[in-house]
């Protein structure tokens, strides 16, 4: 499954790597918009195939950021 960006924001924070299981719900980076922290959680229980955004990276709304399989 693809996780994107619901907003424009910063990756304040990347807390998996690729390859790493997770499960539904688990955060997998936390977004920084006008000092508001927006976690951004894996939608189903998987693993993390790829990252496309690192930390200090601007993303825009709808950006994909992560794979999950």
């Amino acid at each position: 499954m693809n996780v994107t960006s619901e907003m424009m924001a910063n990756v304040w924070k990347v807390e998996v790597a690729a390859g790493d299981r997770v499960e539904a719900g688990q955060t997998l980076m936390v977004l920084e918009s006008m000092k508001m922290e927006i976690p951004v959680e894996a939608p189903c229980t998987g693993t993390v195939v790829e990252l496309l955004a690192a930390e200090g990276q601007a993303v825009e709304d709808g950006q994909l950021l992560a794979r999950v399989e």
